[in-house]
């Protein structure tokens, strides 16, 4: 594959006529749509501009390099722009970019185009090989110049010093998207080691996966190893080796200064974790807390969907079908509500959720006391917001372990991984989360007691306070005190309390789905997915299928839930709404009085959350947009 099957003359623009980097990035993005390679060119721009969020794409020499790969690319291509005044881009060298690549990709990436990719990046750091672009007249004179030598290097199968000499330096690099930075960085260092005369072995972890992977053998025999990466990588195969690990920027800005570093006696062993140094610890939480809560998130998203979806299902042979002394009892009912409850998806997915958190901040020393903090938080109704704070907790806790063993003598160097980390951690997290969740019971109680000092006077403010206690924390302890304050009600032949409860409760979801059909540009294909479950969640009363979104942007998601189901509740009030059963959804509104107000009390509530949260999420473009 050549390098004009992404790039043709109707996608290069011989001057742009922006003169700051969002002008330019818009006249781009233009081309492409004009071309035909865009679905969705408003999504595709909240896309590049999350990339641009976590490292600006602005290289030395006055090229620039935006990308982003994104469901709302139709056909993968680049757009070639020259801007010759040059425009402030926030390059390495603080030089106004002249040259600017935007490369669309799909979310799948082909390994031909990637191959192609990475050797237009090479070729981009060249001064000669710029300069002869900037003198190009015409749209096919720039294409030609620009195949003649990537579509060559892209087609050599192999690496020219392979096997030649035994590598003293290893790196892995890689960059959140696969694209560009990944190969940028592995290219800075091989150039600058070979002028050093240094053998070096690099694997890229691009957009399909690991390219060049070490070998064991590799690994045994080098020096030391430079890990120049923003994604996750498999760190135990480091142990016991001397480590570097930096953000993946470092390896393009300063290669020269990384590689005489690699080449002194100071760099530390690895000992397990993801960290050695004080540094090395900040380093790998480099990309910040939201990044460790979404791996959490999207580990957890199939036990929300699986188990939420199987429970709805259950509904269908009745309310109550699956308890065995129900008249409507169905054994069917009875598996299903097993596979996807308390008992199955459901009580795993805090766990879940805190476990994947820990790994995401410490690799693997942080899974297990993460994810029996989650389970922890199960037990007393800590809910998601318990599970968070175990995974934040079992994860930093097991950083400072592993840091802490960084000096141990060599005779307890195999005992660490087996026994210091898995007790101490456990020990800590454990007894942390104990103290922090045995209120928990306390405040439930005393909160179900003090909805139940305040009567039923003022009915729409008491329909507001339980719609909106619903939404606090989708199913955790200020939740179940609502609900258990509805149920009661309801035993004492009061029915309206619980009609505003389970108004309340179906919001989140229902919001959450409309939101992203609403406003889709705002998340990105998984959350997408997500949402097109959150319609049957929500209509089921499983307010719990709006934590993945919550979970992974609690600031804004939770105050517009709490909003919306505030508003359906006060509104269930205000219309007399009554209903009779305990839960149900959907399945139940035919028995409430006056259900076209109910349902539209409902509906009022979502689309309000829904579009708070569009309107919050604004603020930051692609918060949520998670590409790895």
């Amino acid at each position: 594959m050549e390098l004009t099957s992404l790039l043709s003359p109707d996608t290069v623009c011989l001057r742009l006529h922006g003169h700051t980097k969002g002008e330019i990035l818009d006249e781009l993005i233009d081309v492409l749509a004009k071309a035909g390679k865009l679905i969705n060119p408003a999504e595709f721009k909240a896309a590049i501009l999350k990339r641009e969020a976590e490292f600006p794409t602005g290289l030395e020499n006055g090229i620039a390099i935006p990308h982003a790969r994104s469901d709302a690319v139709g056909a993968p291509a680049i757009a070639l722009g020259i801007a010759p005044g040059g425009v402030e881009y926030g390059s390495l060298d603080d030089k106004p970019s002249q040259i600017f690549f935007l490369i669309a990709e799909t979310e799948s990436v082909a390994e031909e185009h990637l191959e192609i990719l990475a050797a237009l990046t090479r070729h981009m750091q060249e001064s000669d090989y710029i300069k002869g672009l900037l003198r190009a007249g015409s749209a096919n004179e720039l294409i030609h110049l620009l195949a003649d030598e990537v579509d060559e290097e892209a087609s050599e199968a192999a690496i020219a010093d392979a096997g030649v000499r035994t590598p003293r330096v290893l790196a892995v690099t890689g960059c959140p998207t696969g694209i560009a930075h990944t190969y940028m960085a592995a290219d800075a260092l091989k150039v600058c080691a070979e002028k050093l005369d240094l053998p070096i072995r690099v694997e890229t972890r691009g957009a399909i996966g690991a390219r060049d992977r070490l070998t064991d053998q590799e690994i045994a025999d080098a020096e030391v190893i430079i890990l120049a990466s923003d994604t996750q990588v498999e760190m135990d195969r480091f142990i016991g080796k001397r480590l570097i690990r930096v953000p993946v920027r470092e390896a393009i800005r300063d290669p020269l200064t990384l590689l005489n570093r690699a080449l002194t006696e100071e760099v530390p062993v690895f000992r397990g974790g993801s960290a050695t140094t004080a540094e090395a610890s900040a380093a790998s939480v480099q990309p910040g807390i939201y990044q460790h809560l979404m791996n959490g998130v999207s580990n957890m998203l199939p036990f929300v969907v699986g188990g939420g979806i199987l429970i709805a299902i259950s509904f269908m042979f009745g309310i109550d079908a699956f308890e065995p002394d129900s008249a409507d009892y169905h054994p069917v009912a009875e598996a299903l509500m097993t596979l996807g409850g308390s008992a199955g998806a459901f009580g795993l997915m805090v766990p879940v959720l805190a476990g994947f958190i820990g790994m995401s901040i410490a690799d693997r020393p942080g899974f297990m006391p993460a994810m029996v903090g989650g389970f922890m938080s199960v037990q007393y109704d800590g809910g998601f917001i318990g599970g968070m704070i175990a995974g934040l907790l079992g994860g930093y806790i097991m950083l400072g372990i592993v840091y802490a063993c960084r000096n141990l003598p060599r005779s307890l160097q195999g005992v660490e991984t087996v026994l210091i980390y898995p007790v101490v951690g456990l020990l800590l997290t454990g007894g942390l989360m104990y103290l922090l969740l045995m209120p928990l019971s306390n405040i439930n109680t005393a909160l179900v007691g003090w909805l139940g000092s305040l009567g039923i006077g003022n009915l729409v403010l008491l329909g507001c306070l339980l719609g909106g206690l619903m939404a606090v924390d989708l199913g955790g302890p200020v939740n179940k005190a609502a609900y258990t304050f509805g149920i009661a009600a309801l035993a004492s032949g009061n029915n309206l309390p619980q009609a505003a409860v389970m108004a309340g409760g179906m919001v989140p979801p229902l919001a959450m789905a409309l939101a992203t059909v609403m406003f889709h540009s705002r998340f990105n294909a998984s959350e997408r997915r997500a949402g097109k479950s959150c319609f049957v969640l929500g209509a089921s009363f499983i307010t719990e299928g709006a934590i993945p979104f919550a979970a992974a942007d609690p600031l804004r998601v939770l105050p517009a839930c709490i909003a919306g189901s505030a508003l359906a509740g006060g509104l269930s009030m205000f219309f007399g709404c009554q209903l009779p059963a305990p839960h149900g959804g959907i399945f139940v509104i035919p028995l409430v009085e006056h259900p076209f107000l109910y349902l539209a009390s409902i509906l009022t509530g979502a689309l309000l959350s829904a579009v708070l949260v569009a309107g919050l999420k604004r603020e930051r473009p692609g918060t949520m947009s998670h590409q790895t």
